[in-house]
Parts: structure tokens; C-alpha cells; sequence
């Protein structure tokens, strides 16, 4: 269905009519399906089975999710990276993937801990291969210890919207600091800035890797509760518009239209109110340096929860296609020394509340 910009206007600015009707009912829903798993997290009887609905929380690239988990025997689970869920064109190597299994990882071990349960990691058993397992994993009663990082799983989010400019305290600093190199200097964080948003434009610029975003874009709560992965855009004005067939991903695509500059402009301003900056380096950048790097950023990201910080990765700058080289050699060279590899970039202050990310529930999550 099709209408001109006029009615559009007059649809979202008045909506008298619809309003009066089942419109309101539709721009009203929130996504309850795909919040589910948040509530239901450690809910399970098995606790492999509670260790896995905690670890599918964790957070990954675009929201894919990109695992899937079989259980084995008694004791055992065996992570696979779902190649279905992948990036090939802002994320060529995997790399980016293999830090949010690392992430999965993590939260899967800290969860079993909260329980007591140790976890022995047996790293691609059968090689590195796209169809071989990830990680093999035995649960051990009465071998860990809970964490304290572990508490604040239920509260991480990622936030995407514009922060407090107010500096971090230098308590945050230093905590934050045991887990990367945070950049709070304002000479520094304006430089961060100014490379986040020249890699940010890069990517909007190279359509085929913006596309990779548009197709997983969710728009509404009945696209969101129909698939819970992707990139979530909410809202009673947008779950009403979406109903109506009036946003459609397509339309967001092409240079200059709306949607595109939406996400220019939406980036350019939280990019504006970054107060701080951190950045993470690992020594090499095997597949076991993405996984530790991931099981790093997951740590990081419940440490910032805890102290009442949000956080964002901006990456693009260490994506690895070929637009993009300019801005990740220029990262390196500020962070990374000779043969180290930044791994993730984030930007991170005071901001609000956001809803937390869809997710599929565990049983979607489980293979035979």
C-alpha cells in the first residue's frame, strides 16, 4: 500500500481515526515474545540448560545470535557458530561473529558458576572449521565459585542513544580500566569521535555492507515477536506505520532517502555525546584471541552495568573490507602495538533506560 508523503503526515500527526480504533491497539504493543527469555533466564530444571538460557543474552553482532547449542550426554554441551548468521561483508573473516561467541561463552561459564558448577572448555575439539564445534563444554558440580560480575546479567544492555555529556567518575575509570584501555582525555575522545564517525559514514556509503543491516532491520512489535534477532526499531508510532505497511526495509536502503539519513543523523548525535571511550587490544587475532576478546567485552560490559554506565560498541573502524582501511589502520596505529589487534571499540557514559534486545528463546537455540 502506498500513500503520499501528505497523508503519511496527516496519518502520524493527527491519527484521529485510527487512534479511535484497532490502530491504537496496534501502536500500543510492546514485543512480548521476544522479551520471554529475559524472564525466563535460569528458569530451567537442567542447569546446562540454565547456563544456556542466561548465555543467549549475551550480546553479538547486529543481534544475530549466531549459535546453536546441542547437549551431550549427562554433563556436556557443544557450542556451534550458526552459519546462516553471519556478516560477509562488514565481517569477511568472522571475526566480529567469533567475539560474540566468545560472549556466549563467558556467560554460559558465569552462570554455570552462580550455581556452583565449574566448566571445562575444550576449544574447537575438532579443528577450525565453519561446520566443527566451537567449544565443548563439561559442567562439574561443586568446582566454581559464584562471581559478583555475574549479578548484573539481567541489567546489560546495549544503548544506542545519545549520552550524558558529564565525565565518567574517576572511580568508573578505574575499574573500567582493568578490562581495556579507556580514552577519557578530550583531545582523545574528540579524536575517537571524529574516526568512529568517518568509519560510520564509510559504512552507510558501501551498500552492500548497509544492506547487511537493513535486511535484519525489525520493524514494530510484530515483526520483532515474529523474528526476534536483527536491529529492533520500536515505538507506538512505528509498530502503527509497520502494521500499515508503511516502513518497509527496502525503503531504508537507497543513499539519501529517509531511513538513511535517520541513521546518519541518529549516529552523528550519540556519536556527539560520547564523554569517553573504550578500547580493547589482544596480543594476536586467532580464533582463540576473538573468543577471549569476547569473553573481555563481556566482562567489560557487566563491570559498566554494574557501576550504572551504558555502552555501545562502534566497530565499523576495525571492520576488514577493503573501504574500510584507512580508518582501521589509523585505529591500529593509535592503539594496537606492532602485531596486536583491537578487537572492539566502544563508546560509553550516562544515558536512559533502554528496552532490552529481542532474543529467540533457548528451545530455538538447541539442535538434536
Amino acid at each position: 500500500m502506498t500513500l503520499s508523503k501528505r497523508k503519511v503526515l496527516l496519518l502520524v500527526g493527527g491519527g484521529a481515526i485510527l487512534a479511535a480504533g484497532a490502530g491504537a491497539m496496534v501502536a500500543s504493543r510492546t514485543p512480548s515474545k521476544a522479551a520471554e527469555p529475559w524472564s525466563l533466564a535460569g528458569s530451567y530444571g537442567d542447569i546446562r540448560r540454565n547456563a544456556l538460557s542466561w548465555a543467549l543474552l549475551a550480546p553479538n553482532p547486529h543481534n544475530l545470535q549466531p549459535w546453536k547449542a546441542q547437549l551431550i550426554g549427562d554433563d556436556s554441551v557443544v557450542l556451534f557458530a550458526d552459519p546462516a548468521r553471519s556478516l560477509p561483508h562488514a565481517d569477511p573473516s568472522g571475526r566480529q561473529i567469533t567475539i560474540g561467541l566468545g560472549c556466549f561463552i563467558e556467560l554460559m561459564r558465569l552462570a554455570a558458576a552462580g550455581s556452583g558448577y565449574g566448566v571445562d572448555l575444550d576449544f574447537y575439539p575438532e579443528g577450525e572449521t565453519d561446520q566443527a564445534p566451537v567449544v565443548r563444554a563439561r559442567f562439574r558440580p561443586d568446582a566454581a565459585q559464584p562471581d559478583p560480575l555475574f549479578g548484573a546479567a539481567p541489567n546489560r544492555r546495549t544503548n544506542a542513544s545519545v549520552y550524558d555529556v558529564r565525565p565518567l567518575p574517576p572511580e568508573a575509570v578505574a575499574i573500567l580500566s582493568e578490562y581495556g584501555v579507556v580514552v577519557s582525555e578530550p583531545g582523545a575522545v574528540a579524536s575517537l569521535r571524529a574516526l568512529a564517525k568517518e568509519a560510520w559514514d564509510i559504512e552507510l556509503m558501501t551498500p552492500r555492507v548497509w544492506k547487511e543491516s537493513v535486511d535484519v532491520l525489525r520493524f514494530g512489535a510484530r515483526q520483532i515477536d515474529a523474528s526476534p534477532d536483527g536491529l529492533a526499531v520500536r515505538g507506538g508510532v512505528v509498530n502503527l506505520l509497520a502494521a500499515l505497511g508503511l516502513i518497509t526495509p527496502e525503503a531504508q536502503l537507497p543513499q539519501g532517502s529517509l531511513g538513511w539519513q535517520t541513521a546518519m543523523d541518529a549516529f552523528t548525535g550519540a556519536i556527539t555525546s560520547t564523554p569517553a571511550f573504550v578500547v580493547q587490544v589482544s596480543e594476536g587475532n586467532s580464533r582463540r584471541d576473538q573468543l577471549d576478546a569476547g569473553a573481555r567485552w563481556l566482562r567489560l560490559s557487566l563491570a559498566a552495568t554494574q557501576l550504572g554506565l551504558s555502552m555501545q560498541p562502534v566497530s565499523q573502524a576495525l571492520q576488514e573490507y577493503p573501504e574500510m582501511a584507512a580508518p582501521h589502520a589509523r585505529i591500529h596505529a593509535l592503539y594496537a602495538p606492532p602485531g596486536h589487534t583491537v578487537q572492539m571499540l566502544a563508546r560509553v557514559g550516562f544515558a536512559r533506560p533502554v528496552p532490552a534486545a529481542p532474543r529467540w528463546r533457548l528451545e530455538d537455540k538447541l539442535v538434536g
